[in-house]
Order: C-alpha cells, then structure tokens, then sequence
C-alpha cells in the first residue's frame, strides 16, 4: 500500500517535469534564430559555421543550453513515466 503511494508521488512530480520541460523547450526553441537563410544561407553560410566565423555568445548560447538541458529532462521524465506506469 505505501509502494503504491510512492509510485503515485513519483509519477505526479514526474509529470510535473515533463509538463515544464516540454513547455520550456517549446519556447527555447521558438526563440532561438535560425542557423541559416534558406538555400543562399546554405551555400554563402555554410562556410563561416565551419571556420568559427559565427560564434554563438550571449542569449543565443544560452538558448542552446536551455534547450539541451530541457530536451534531457523530457526526454529522462518521459522514460521514467514508462518505467513506472
């Protein structure tokens, strides 16, 4: 009986995550600009990323880390959520 109450706490704060990581991730990812222009961004662009021309700093950095961290904790919350249900 107390088993079923842990599991039951668990899955709540679970949820919780998951619900504030998929939200938090909605918005890093709609904020962030995108890496290229279209097909001229591609081909003129595409150089400047690969010699470290356009480095990422500041609030575009932090998009970045926000993101991952809140695709990790979907991703982690979504795979305990299964293991416990």
């Amino acid at each position: 009986m107390d088993s079923d109450l842990e599991d039951m706490n668990m899955a709540i704060a679970l949820k919780i995550i998951l619900v504030a990581s998929s939200l938090v991730l909605i918005a890093t990812v709609l904020l962030q600009q995108g890496n290229s222009a279209g097909l001229s961004g591609a081909i003129g662009g595409g150089a400047e990323q690969l010699f470290g021309k356009k480095k990422s700093r500041g609030w575009e950095r932090m998009f970045v880390w926000v993101t991952i961290i809140a695709a990790v904790a979907f991703i982690a919350s979504s795979l305990g959520l299964v293991a416990i249900e």
